[in-house]
């Protein structure tokens, strides 16, 4: 009977274990002071509440009810875990400006899994330090300024070339920014190897709010496949890029400064690093792109005044010049619009952490484990810190304009801290000179009514269908002009 009995014994006893630790544990936090709020449903929490409100072009309400209820720090249960959820700007500082000291890095399983434990998101400790060191180092003004913008400036162009008639805003927004993050991070210039790489990473990208299990979610599995075929593809790339450089012949890209670094980094780990570089420098950089057109075609005086501006930007270069940079510094309500786009469009809409000891904010404790959600959406669409905060408005960004009551640090479309993005001055950039080329280039009309929508990750539902309409160079004009009169003249 000994074989019969011993199986019931140990199913007892291991159901007497977690029962005794699920206790003891609701015990601890019954004497912590958590910070108010709602755990919802068992395993579930708040997480189906909260999918279905940022499904919808106004996911504010899930946030703004619980502030009402429990104030701008409270206690959810989101993604599988209990989760302090942080709409204050002082304690999403606090978190921030703790990052290793108090708080680590920690997302949900399927964007770890999809990104590889080697990604900067998921660095920790000093070699996160010295990697988003070197990252920071390649996308600083001086690097922009000497090397980068002609590239950013031809590519731009190269893209638009094509444009006409109607086409899908956020797909070609993609296109160009995918194309510059392979050319700065490994000098590749368009063709159909990254063509098919740009696919694959679309499938990835889709896979990161999904259920980490392969015979649950479908789309998690078609985001691993395409995840083993983009890595594949990448490791090519570095394996025949080592060996050149055991050759000696190097580039000056990003990959090229792995490669040569003093601490040596495997294949893997720079696969894993290039990997979520790319995720990195197009698809925000993309989005950001499509809703500043959005918001600029429903702000019609935002808009006109933002074409002026550019237009006497290009009167004062040559035609077939290059914006340079003295052109880019040259733009300031360009970066209120820019400002503005990324406080109401919230790309990024906040970040995880996880508390390494208990900690004591705002009167209440995170106990050790938990996962603390800091929301930058919360606070840019806070009335307290931002005048009408949920109307575009980028003249709130000009010097002593009217409207601007927002706190100096409420503004944290990057992020802060030790994990500040570290591409942040390479995406206005980028935003900038795709603005100036399109609206110096094109006139264009909305396709069809298009939604915003949050979840998983922002976006139009309809990738922003327009109808664009090339201008005729004014410049052009007066030379044809010019020729056609001389021609008459010598009696062509």
């Amino acid at each position: 009977m000994a074989w019969f009995i011993f199986p019931i014994l140990c199913v007892f006893l291991s159901t007497l274990f977690i029962f005794s630790f699920l206790f003891l544990r609701a015990s601890r936090f019954r004497r912590l002071r958590l910070p108010p709020g709602n755990l919802g449903l068992p395993l579930i929490g708040e997480s189906l509440q909260l999918i279905s409100a940022y499904k919808t072009e106004n996911p504010e309400p899930f946030v703004d009810e619980r502030v009402r209820r429990f104030g701008p720090v409270f206690t959810t249960h989101l993604f599988g875990e209990p989760t302090v959820f942080s709409a204050d700007w002082e304690t999403n500082r606090f978190i921030l400006q703790n990052e290793e000291k108090l708080f680590e890095c920690s997302y949900p399983g399927s964007i770890s899994n999809l990104l590889g434990k080697h990604s900067l998101l998921l660095m920790k400790g000093n070699l996160h330090k010295r990697m988003h060191s070197l990252t920071m180092s390649f996308a600083n003004s001086s690097i922009i300024r000497d090397h980068l913008l002609v590239d950013v400036d031809r590519l731009i162009r190269l893209n638009m070339d094509s444009w006409t008639g109607r086409i899908f805003l956020m797909e070609e927004a993609k296109k160009i920014t995918f194309e510059l993050a392979v050319k700065q991070l490994m000098s590749f210039d368009p063709c159909e190897w990254t063509e098919k790489l740009m696919k694959e990473y679309l499938l990835v990208i889709g896979g990161f709010f999904t259920i980490p299990f392969l015979l649950l979610s479908s789309t998690y599995r078609r985001a691993i496949h395409a995840r083993s075929k983009v890595a594949e593809a990448l490791n090519l790339v570095v394996r025949e890029r080592r060996k050149e450089s055991y050759e000696g012949k190097t580039k000056k890209d990003m990959l090229g400064a792995l490669l040569a670094g003093e601490d040596a980094l495997s294949d893997d780990q720079i696969v894993d690093f290039l990997l979520a570089l790319l995720v990195a420098g197009y698809e925000t950089t993309s989005t950001t792109m499509t809703l500043a057109v959005k918001f600029l075609t429903a702000t019609p005086l935002a808009l006109a005044q933002l074409q002026e501006e550019h237009e006497q930007i290009r009167a004062r270069k040559k035609q077939s010049e290059d914006l340079q940079w003295n052109g880019y510094k040259s733009m300031p309500f360009t970066q209120c619009v820019v400002n503005e786009t990324l406080r109401v469009a919230n790309i990024i809409s906040g970040v995880f952490r996880r508390a390494k000891t208990d900690i004591n904010i705002k009167g209440y404790t995170i106990p050790k484990g938990w996962k603390v959600f800091a929301s930058f959406r919360a606070v840019h669409l806070n009335h307290d810190h931002f005048k009408d905060a949920r109307t575009f408005n980028p003249w709130r960004w000009q010097q002593n304009g009217s409207g601007t009551t927002s706190t100096v640090h409420a503004f944290t479309p990057f992020g802060g801290g030790s994990r500040l993005c570290p591409g942040y001055e390479l995406a206005r950039v980028e935003l900038s000179i795709f603005l100036h080329h399109l609206v110096t280039r094109f006139s264009w009309v909305p396709a069809e009514d298009d939604k915003l929508v949050f979840f998983p990750t922002t976006r139009t539902q309809k990738r922003y269908p327009i109808y664009v309409m090339p201008k005729k160079d004014s410049r052009q004009c007066k030379d044809s002009d010019q020729e056609e009169h001389m021609t008459e003249k010598v009696g062509f």
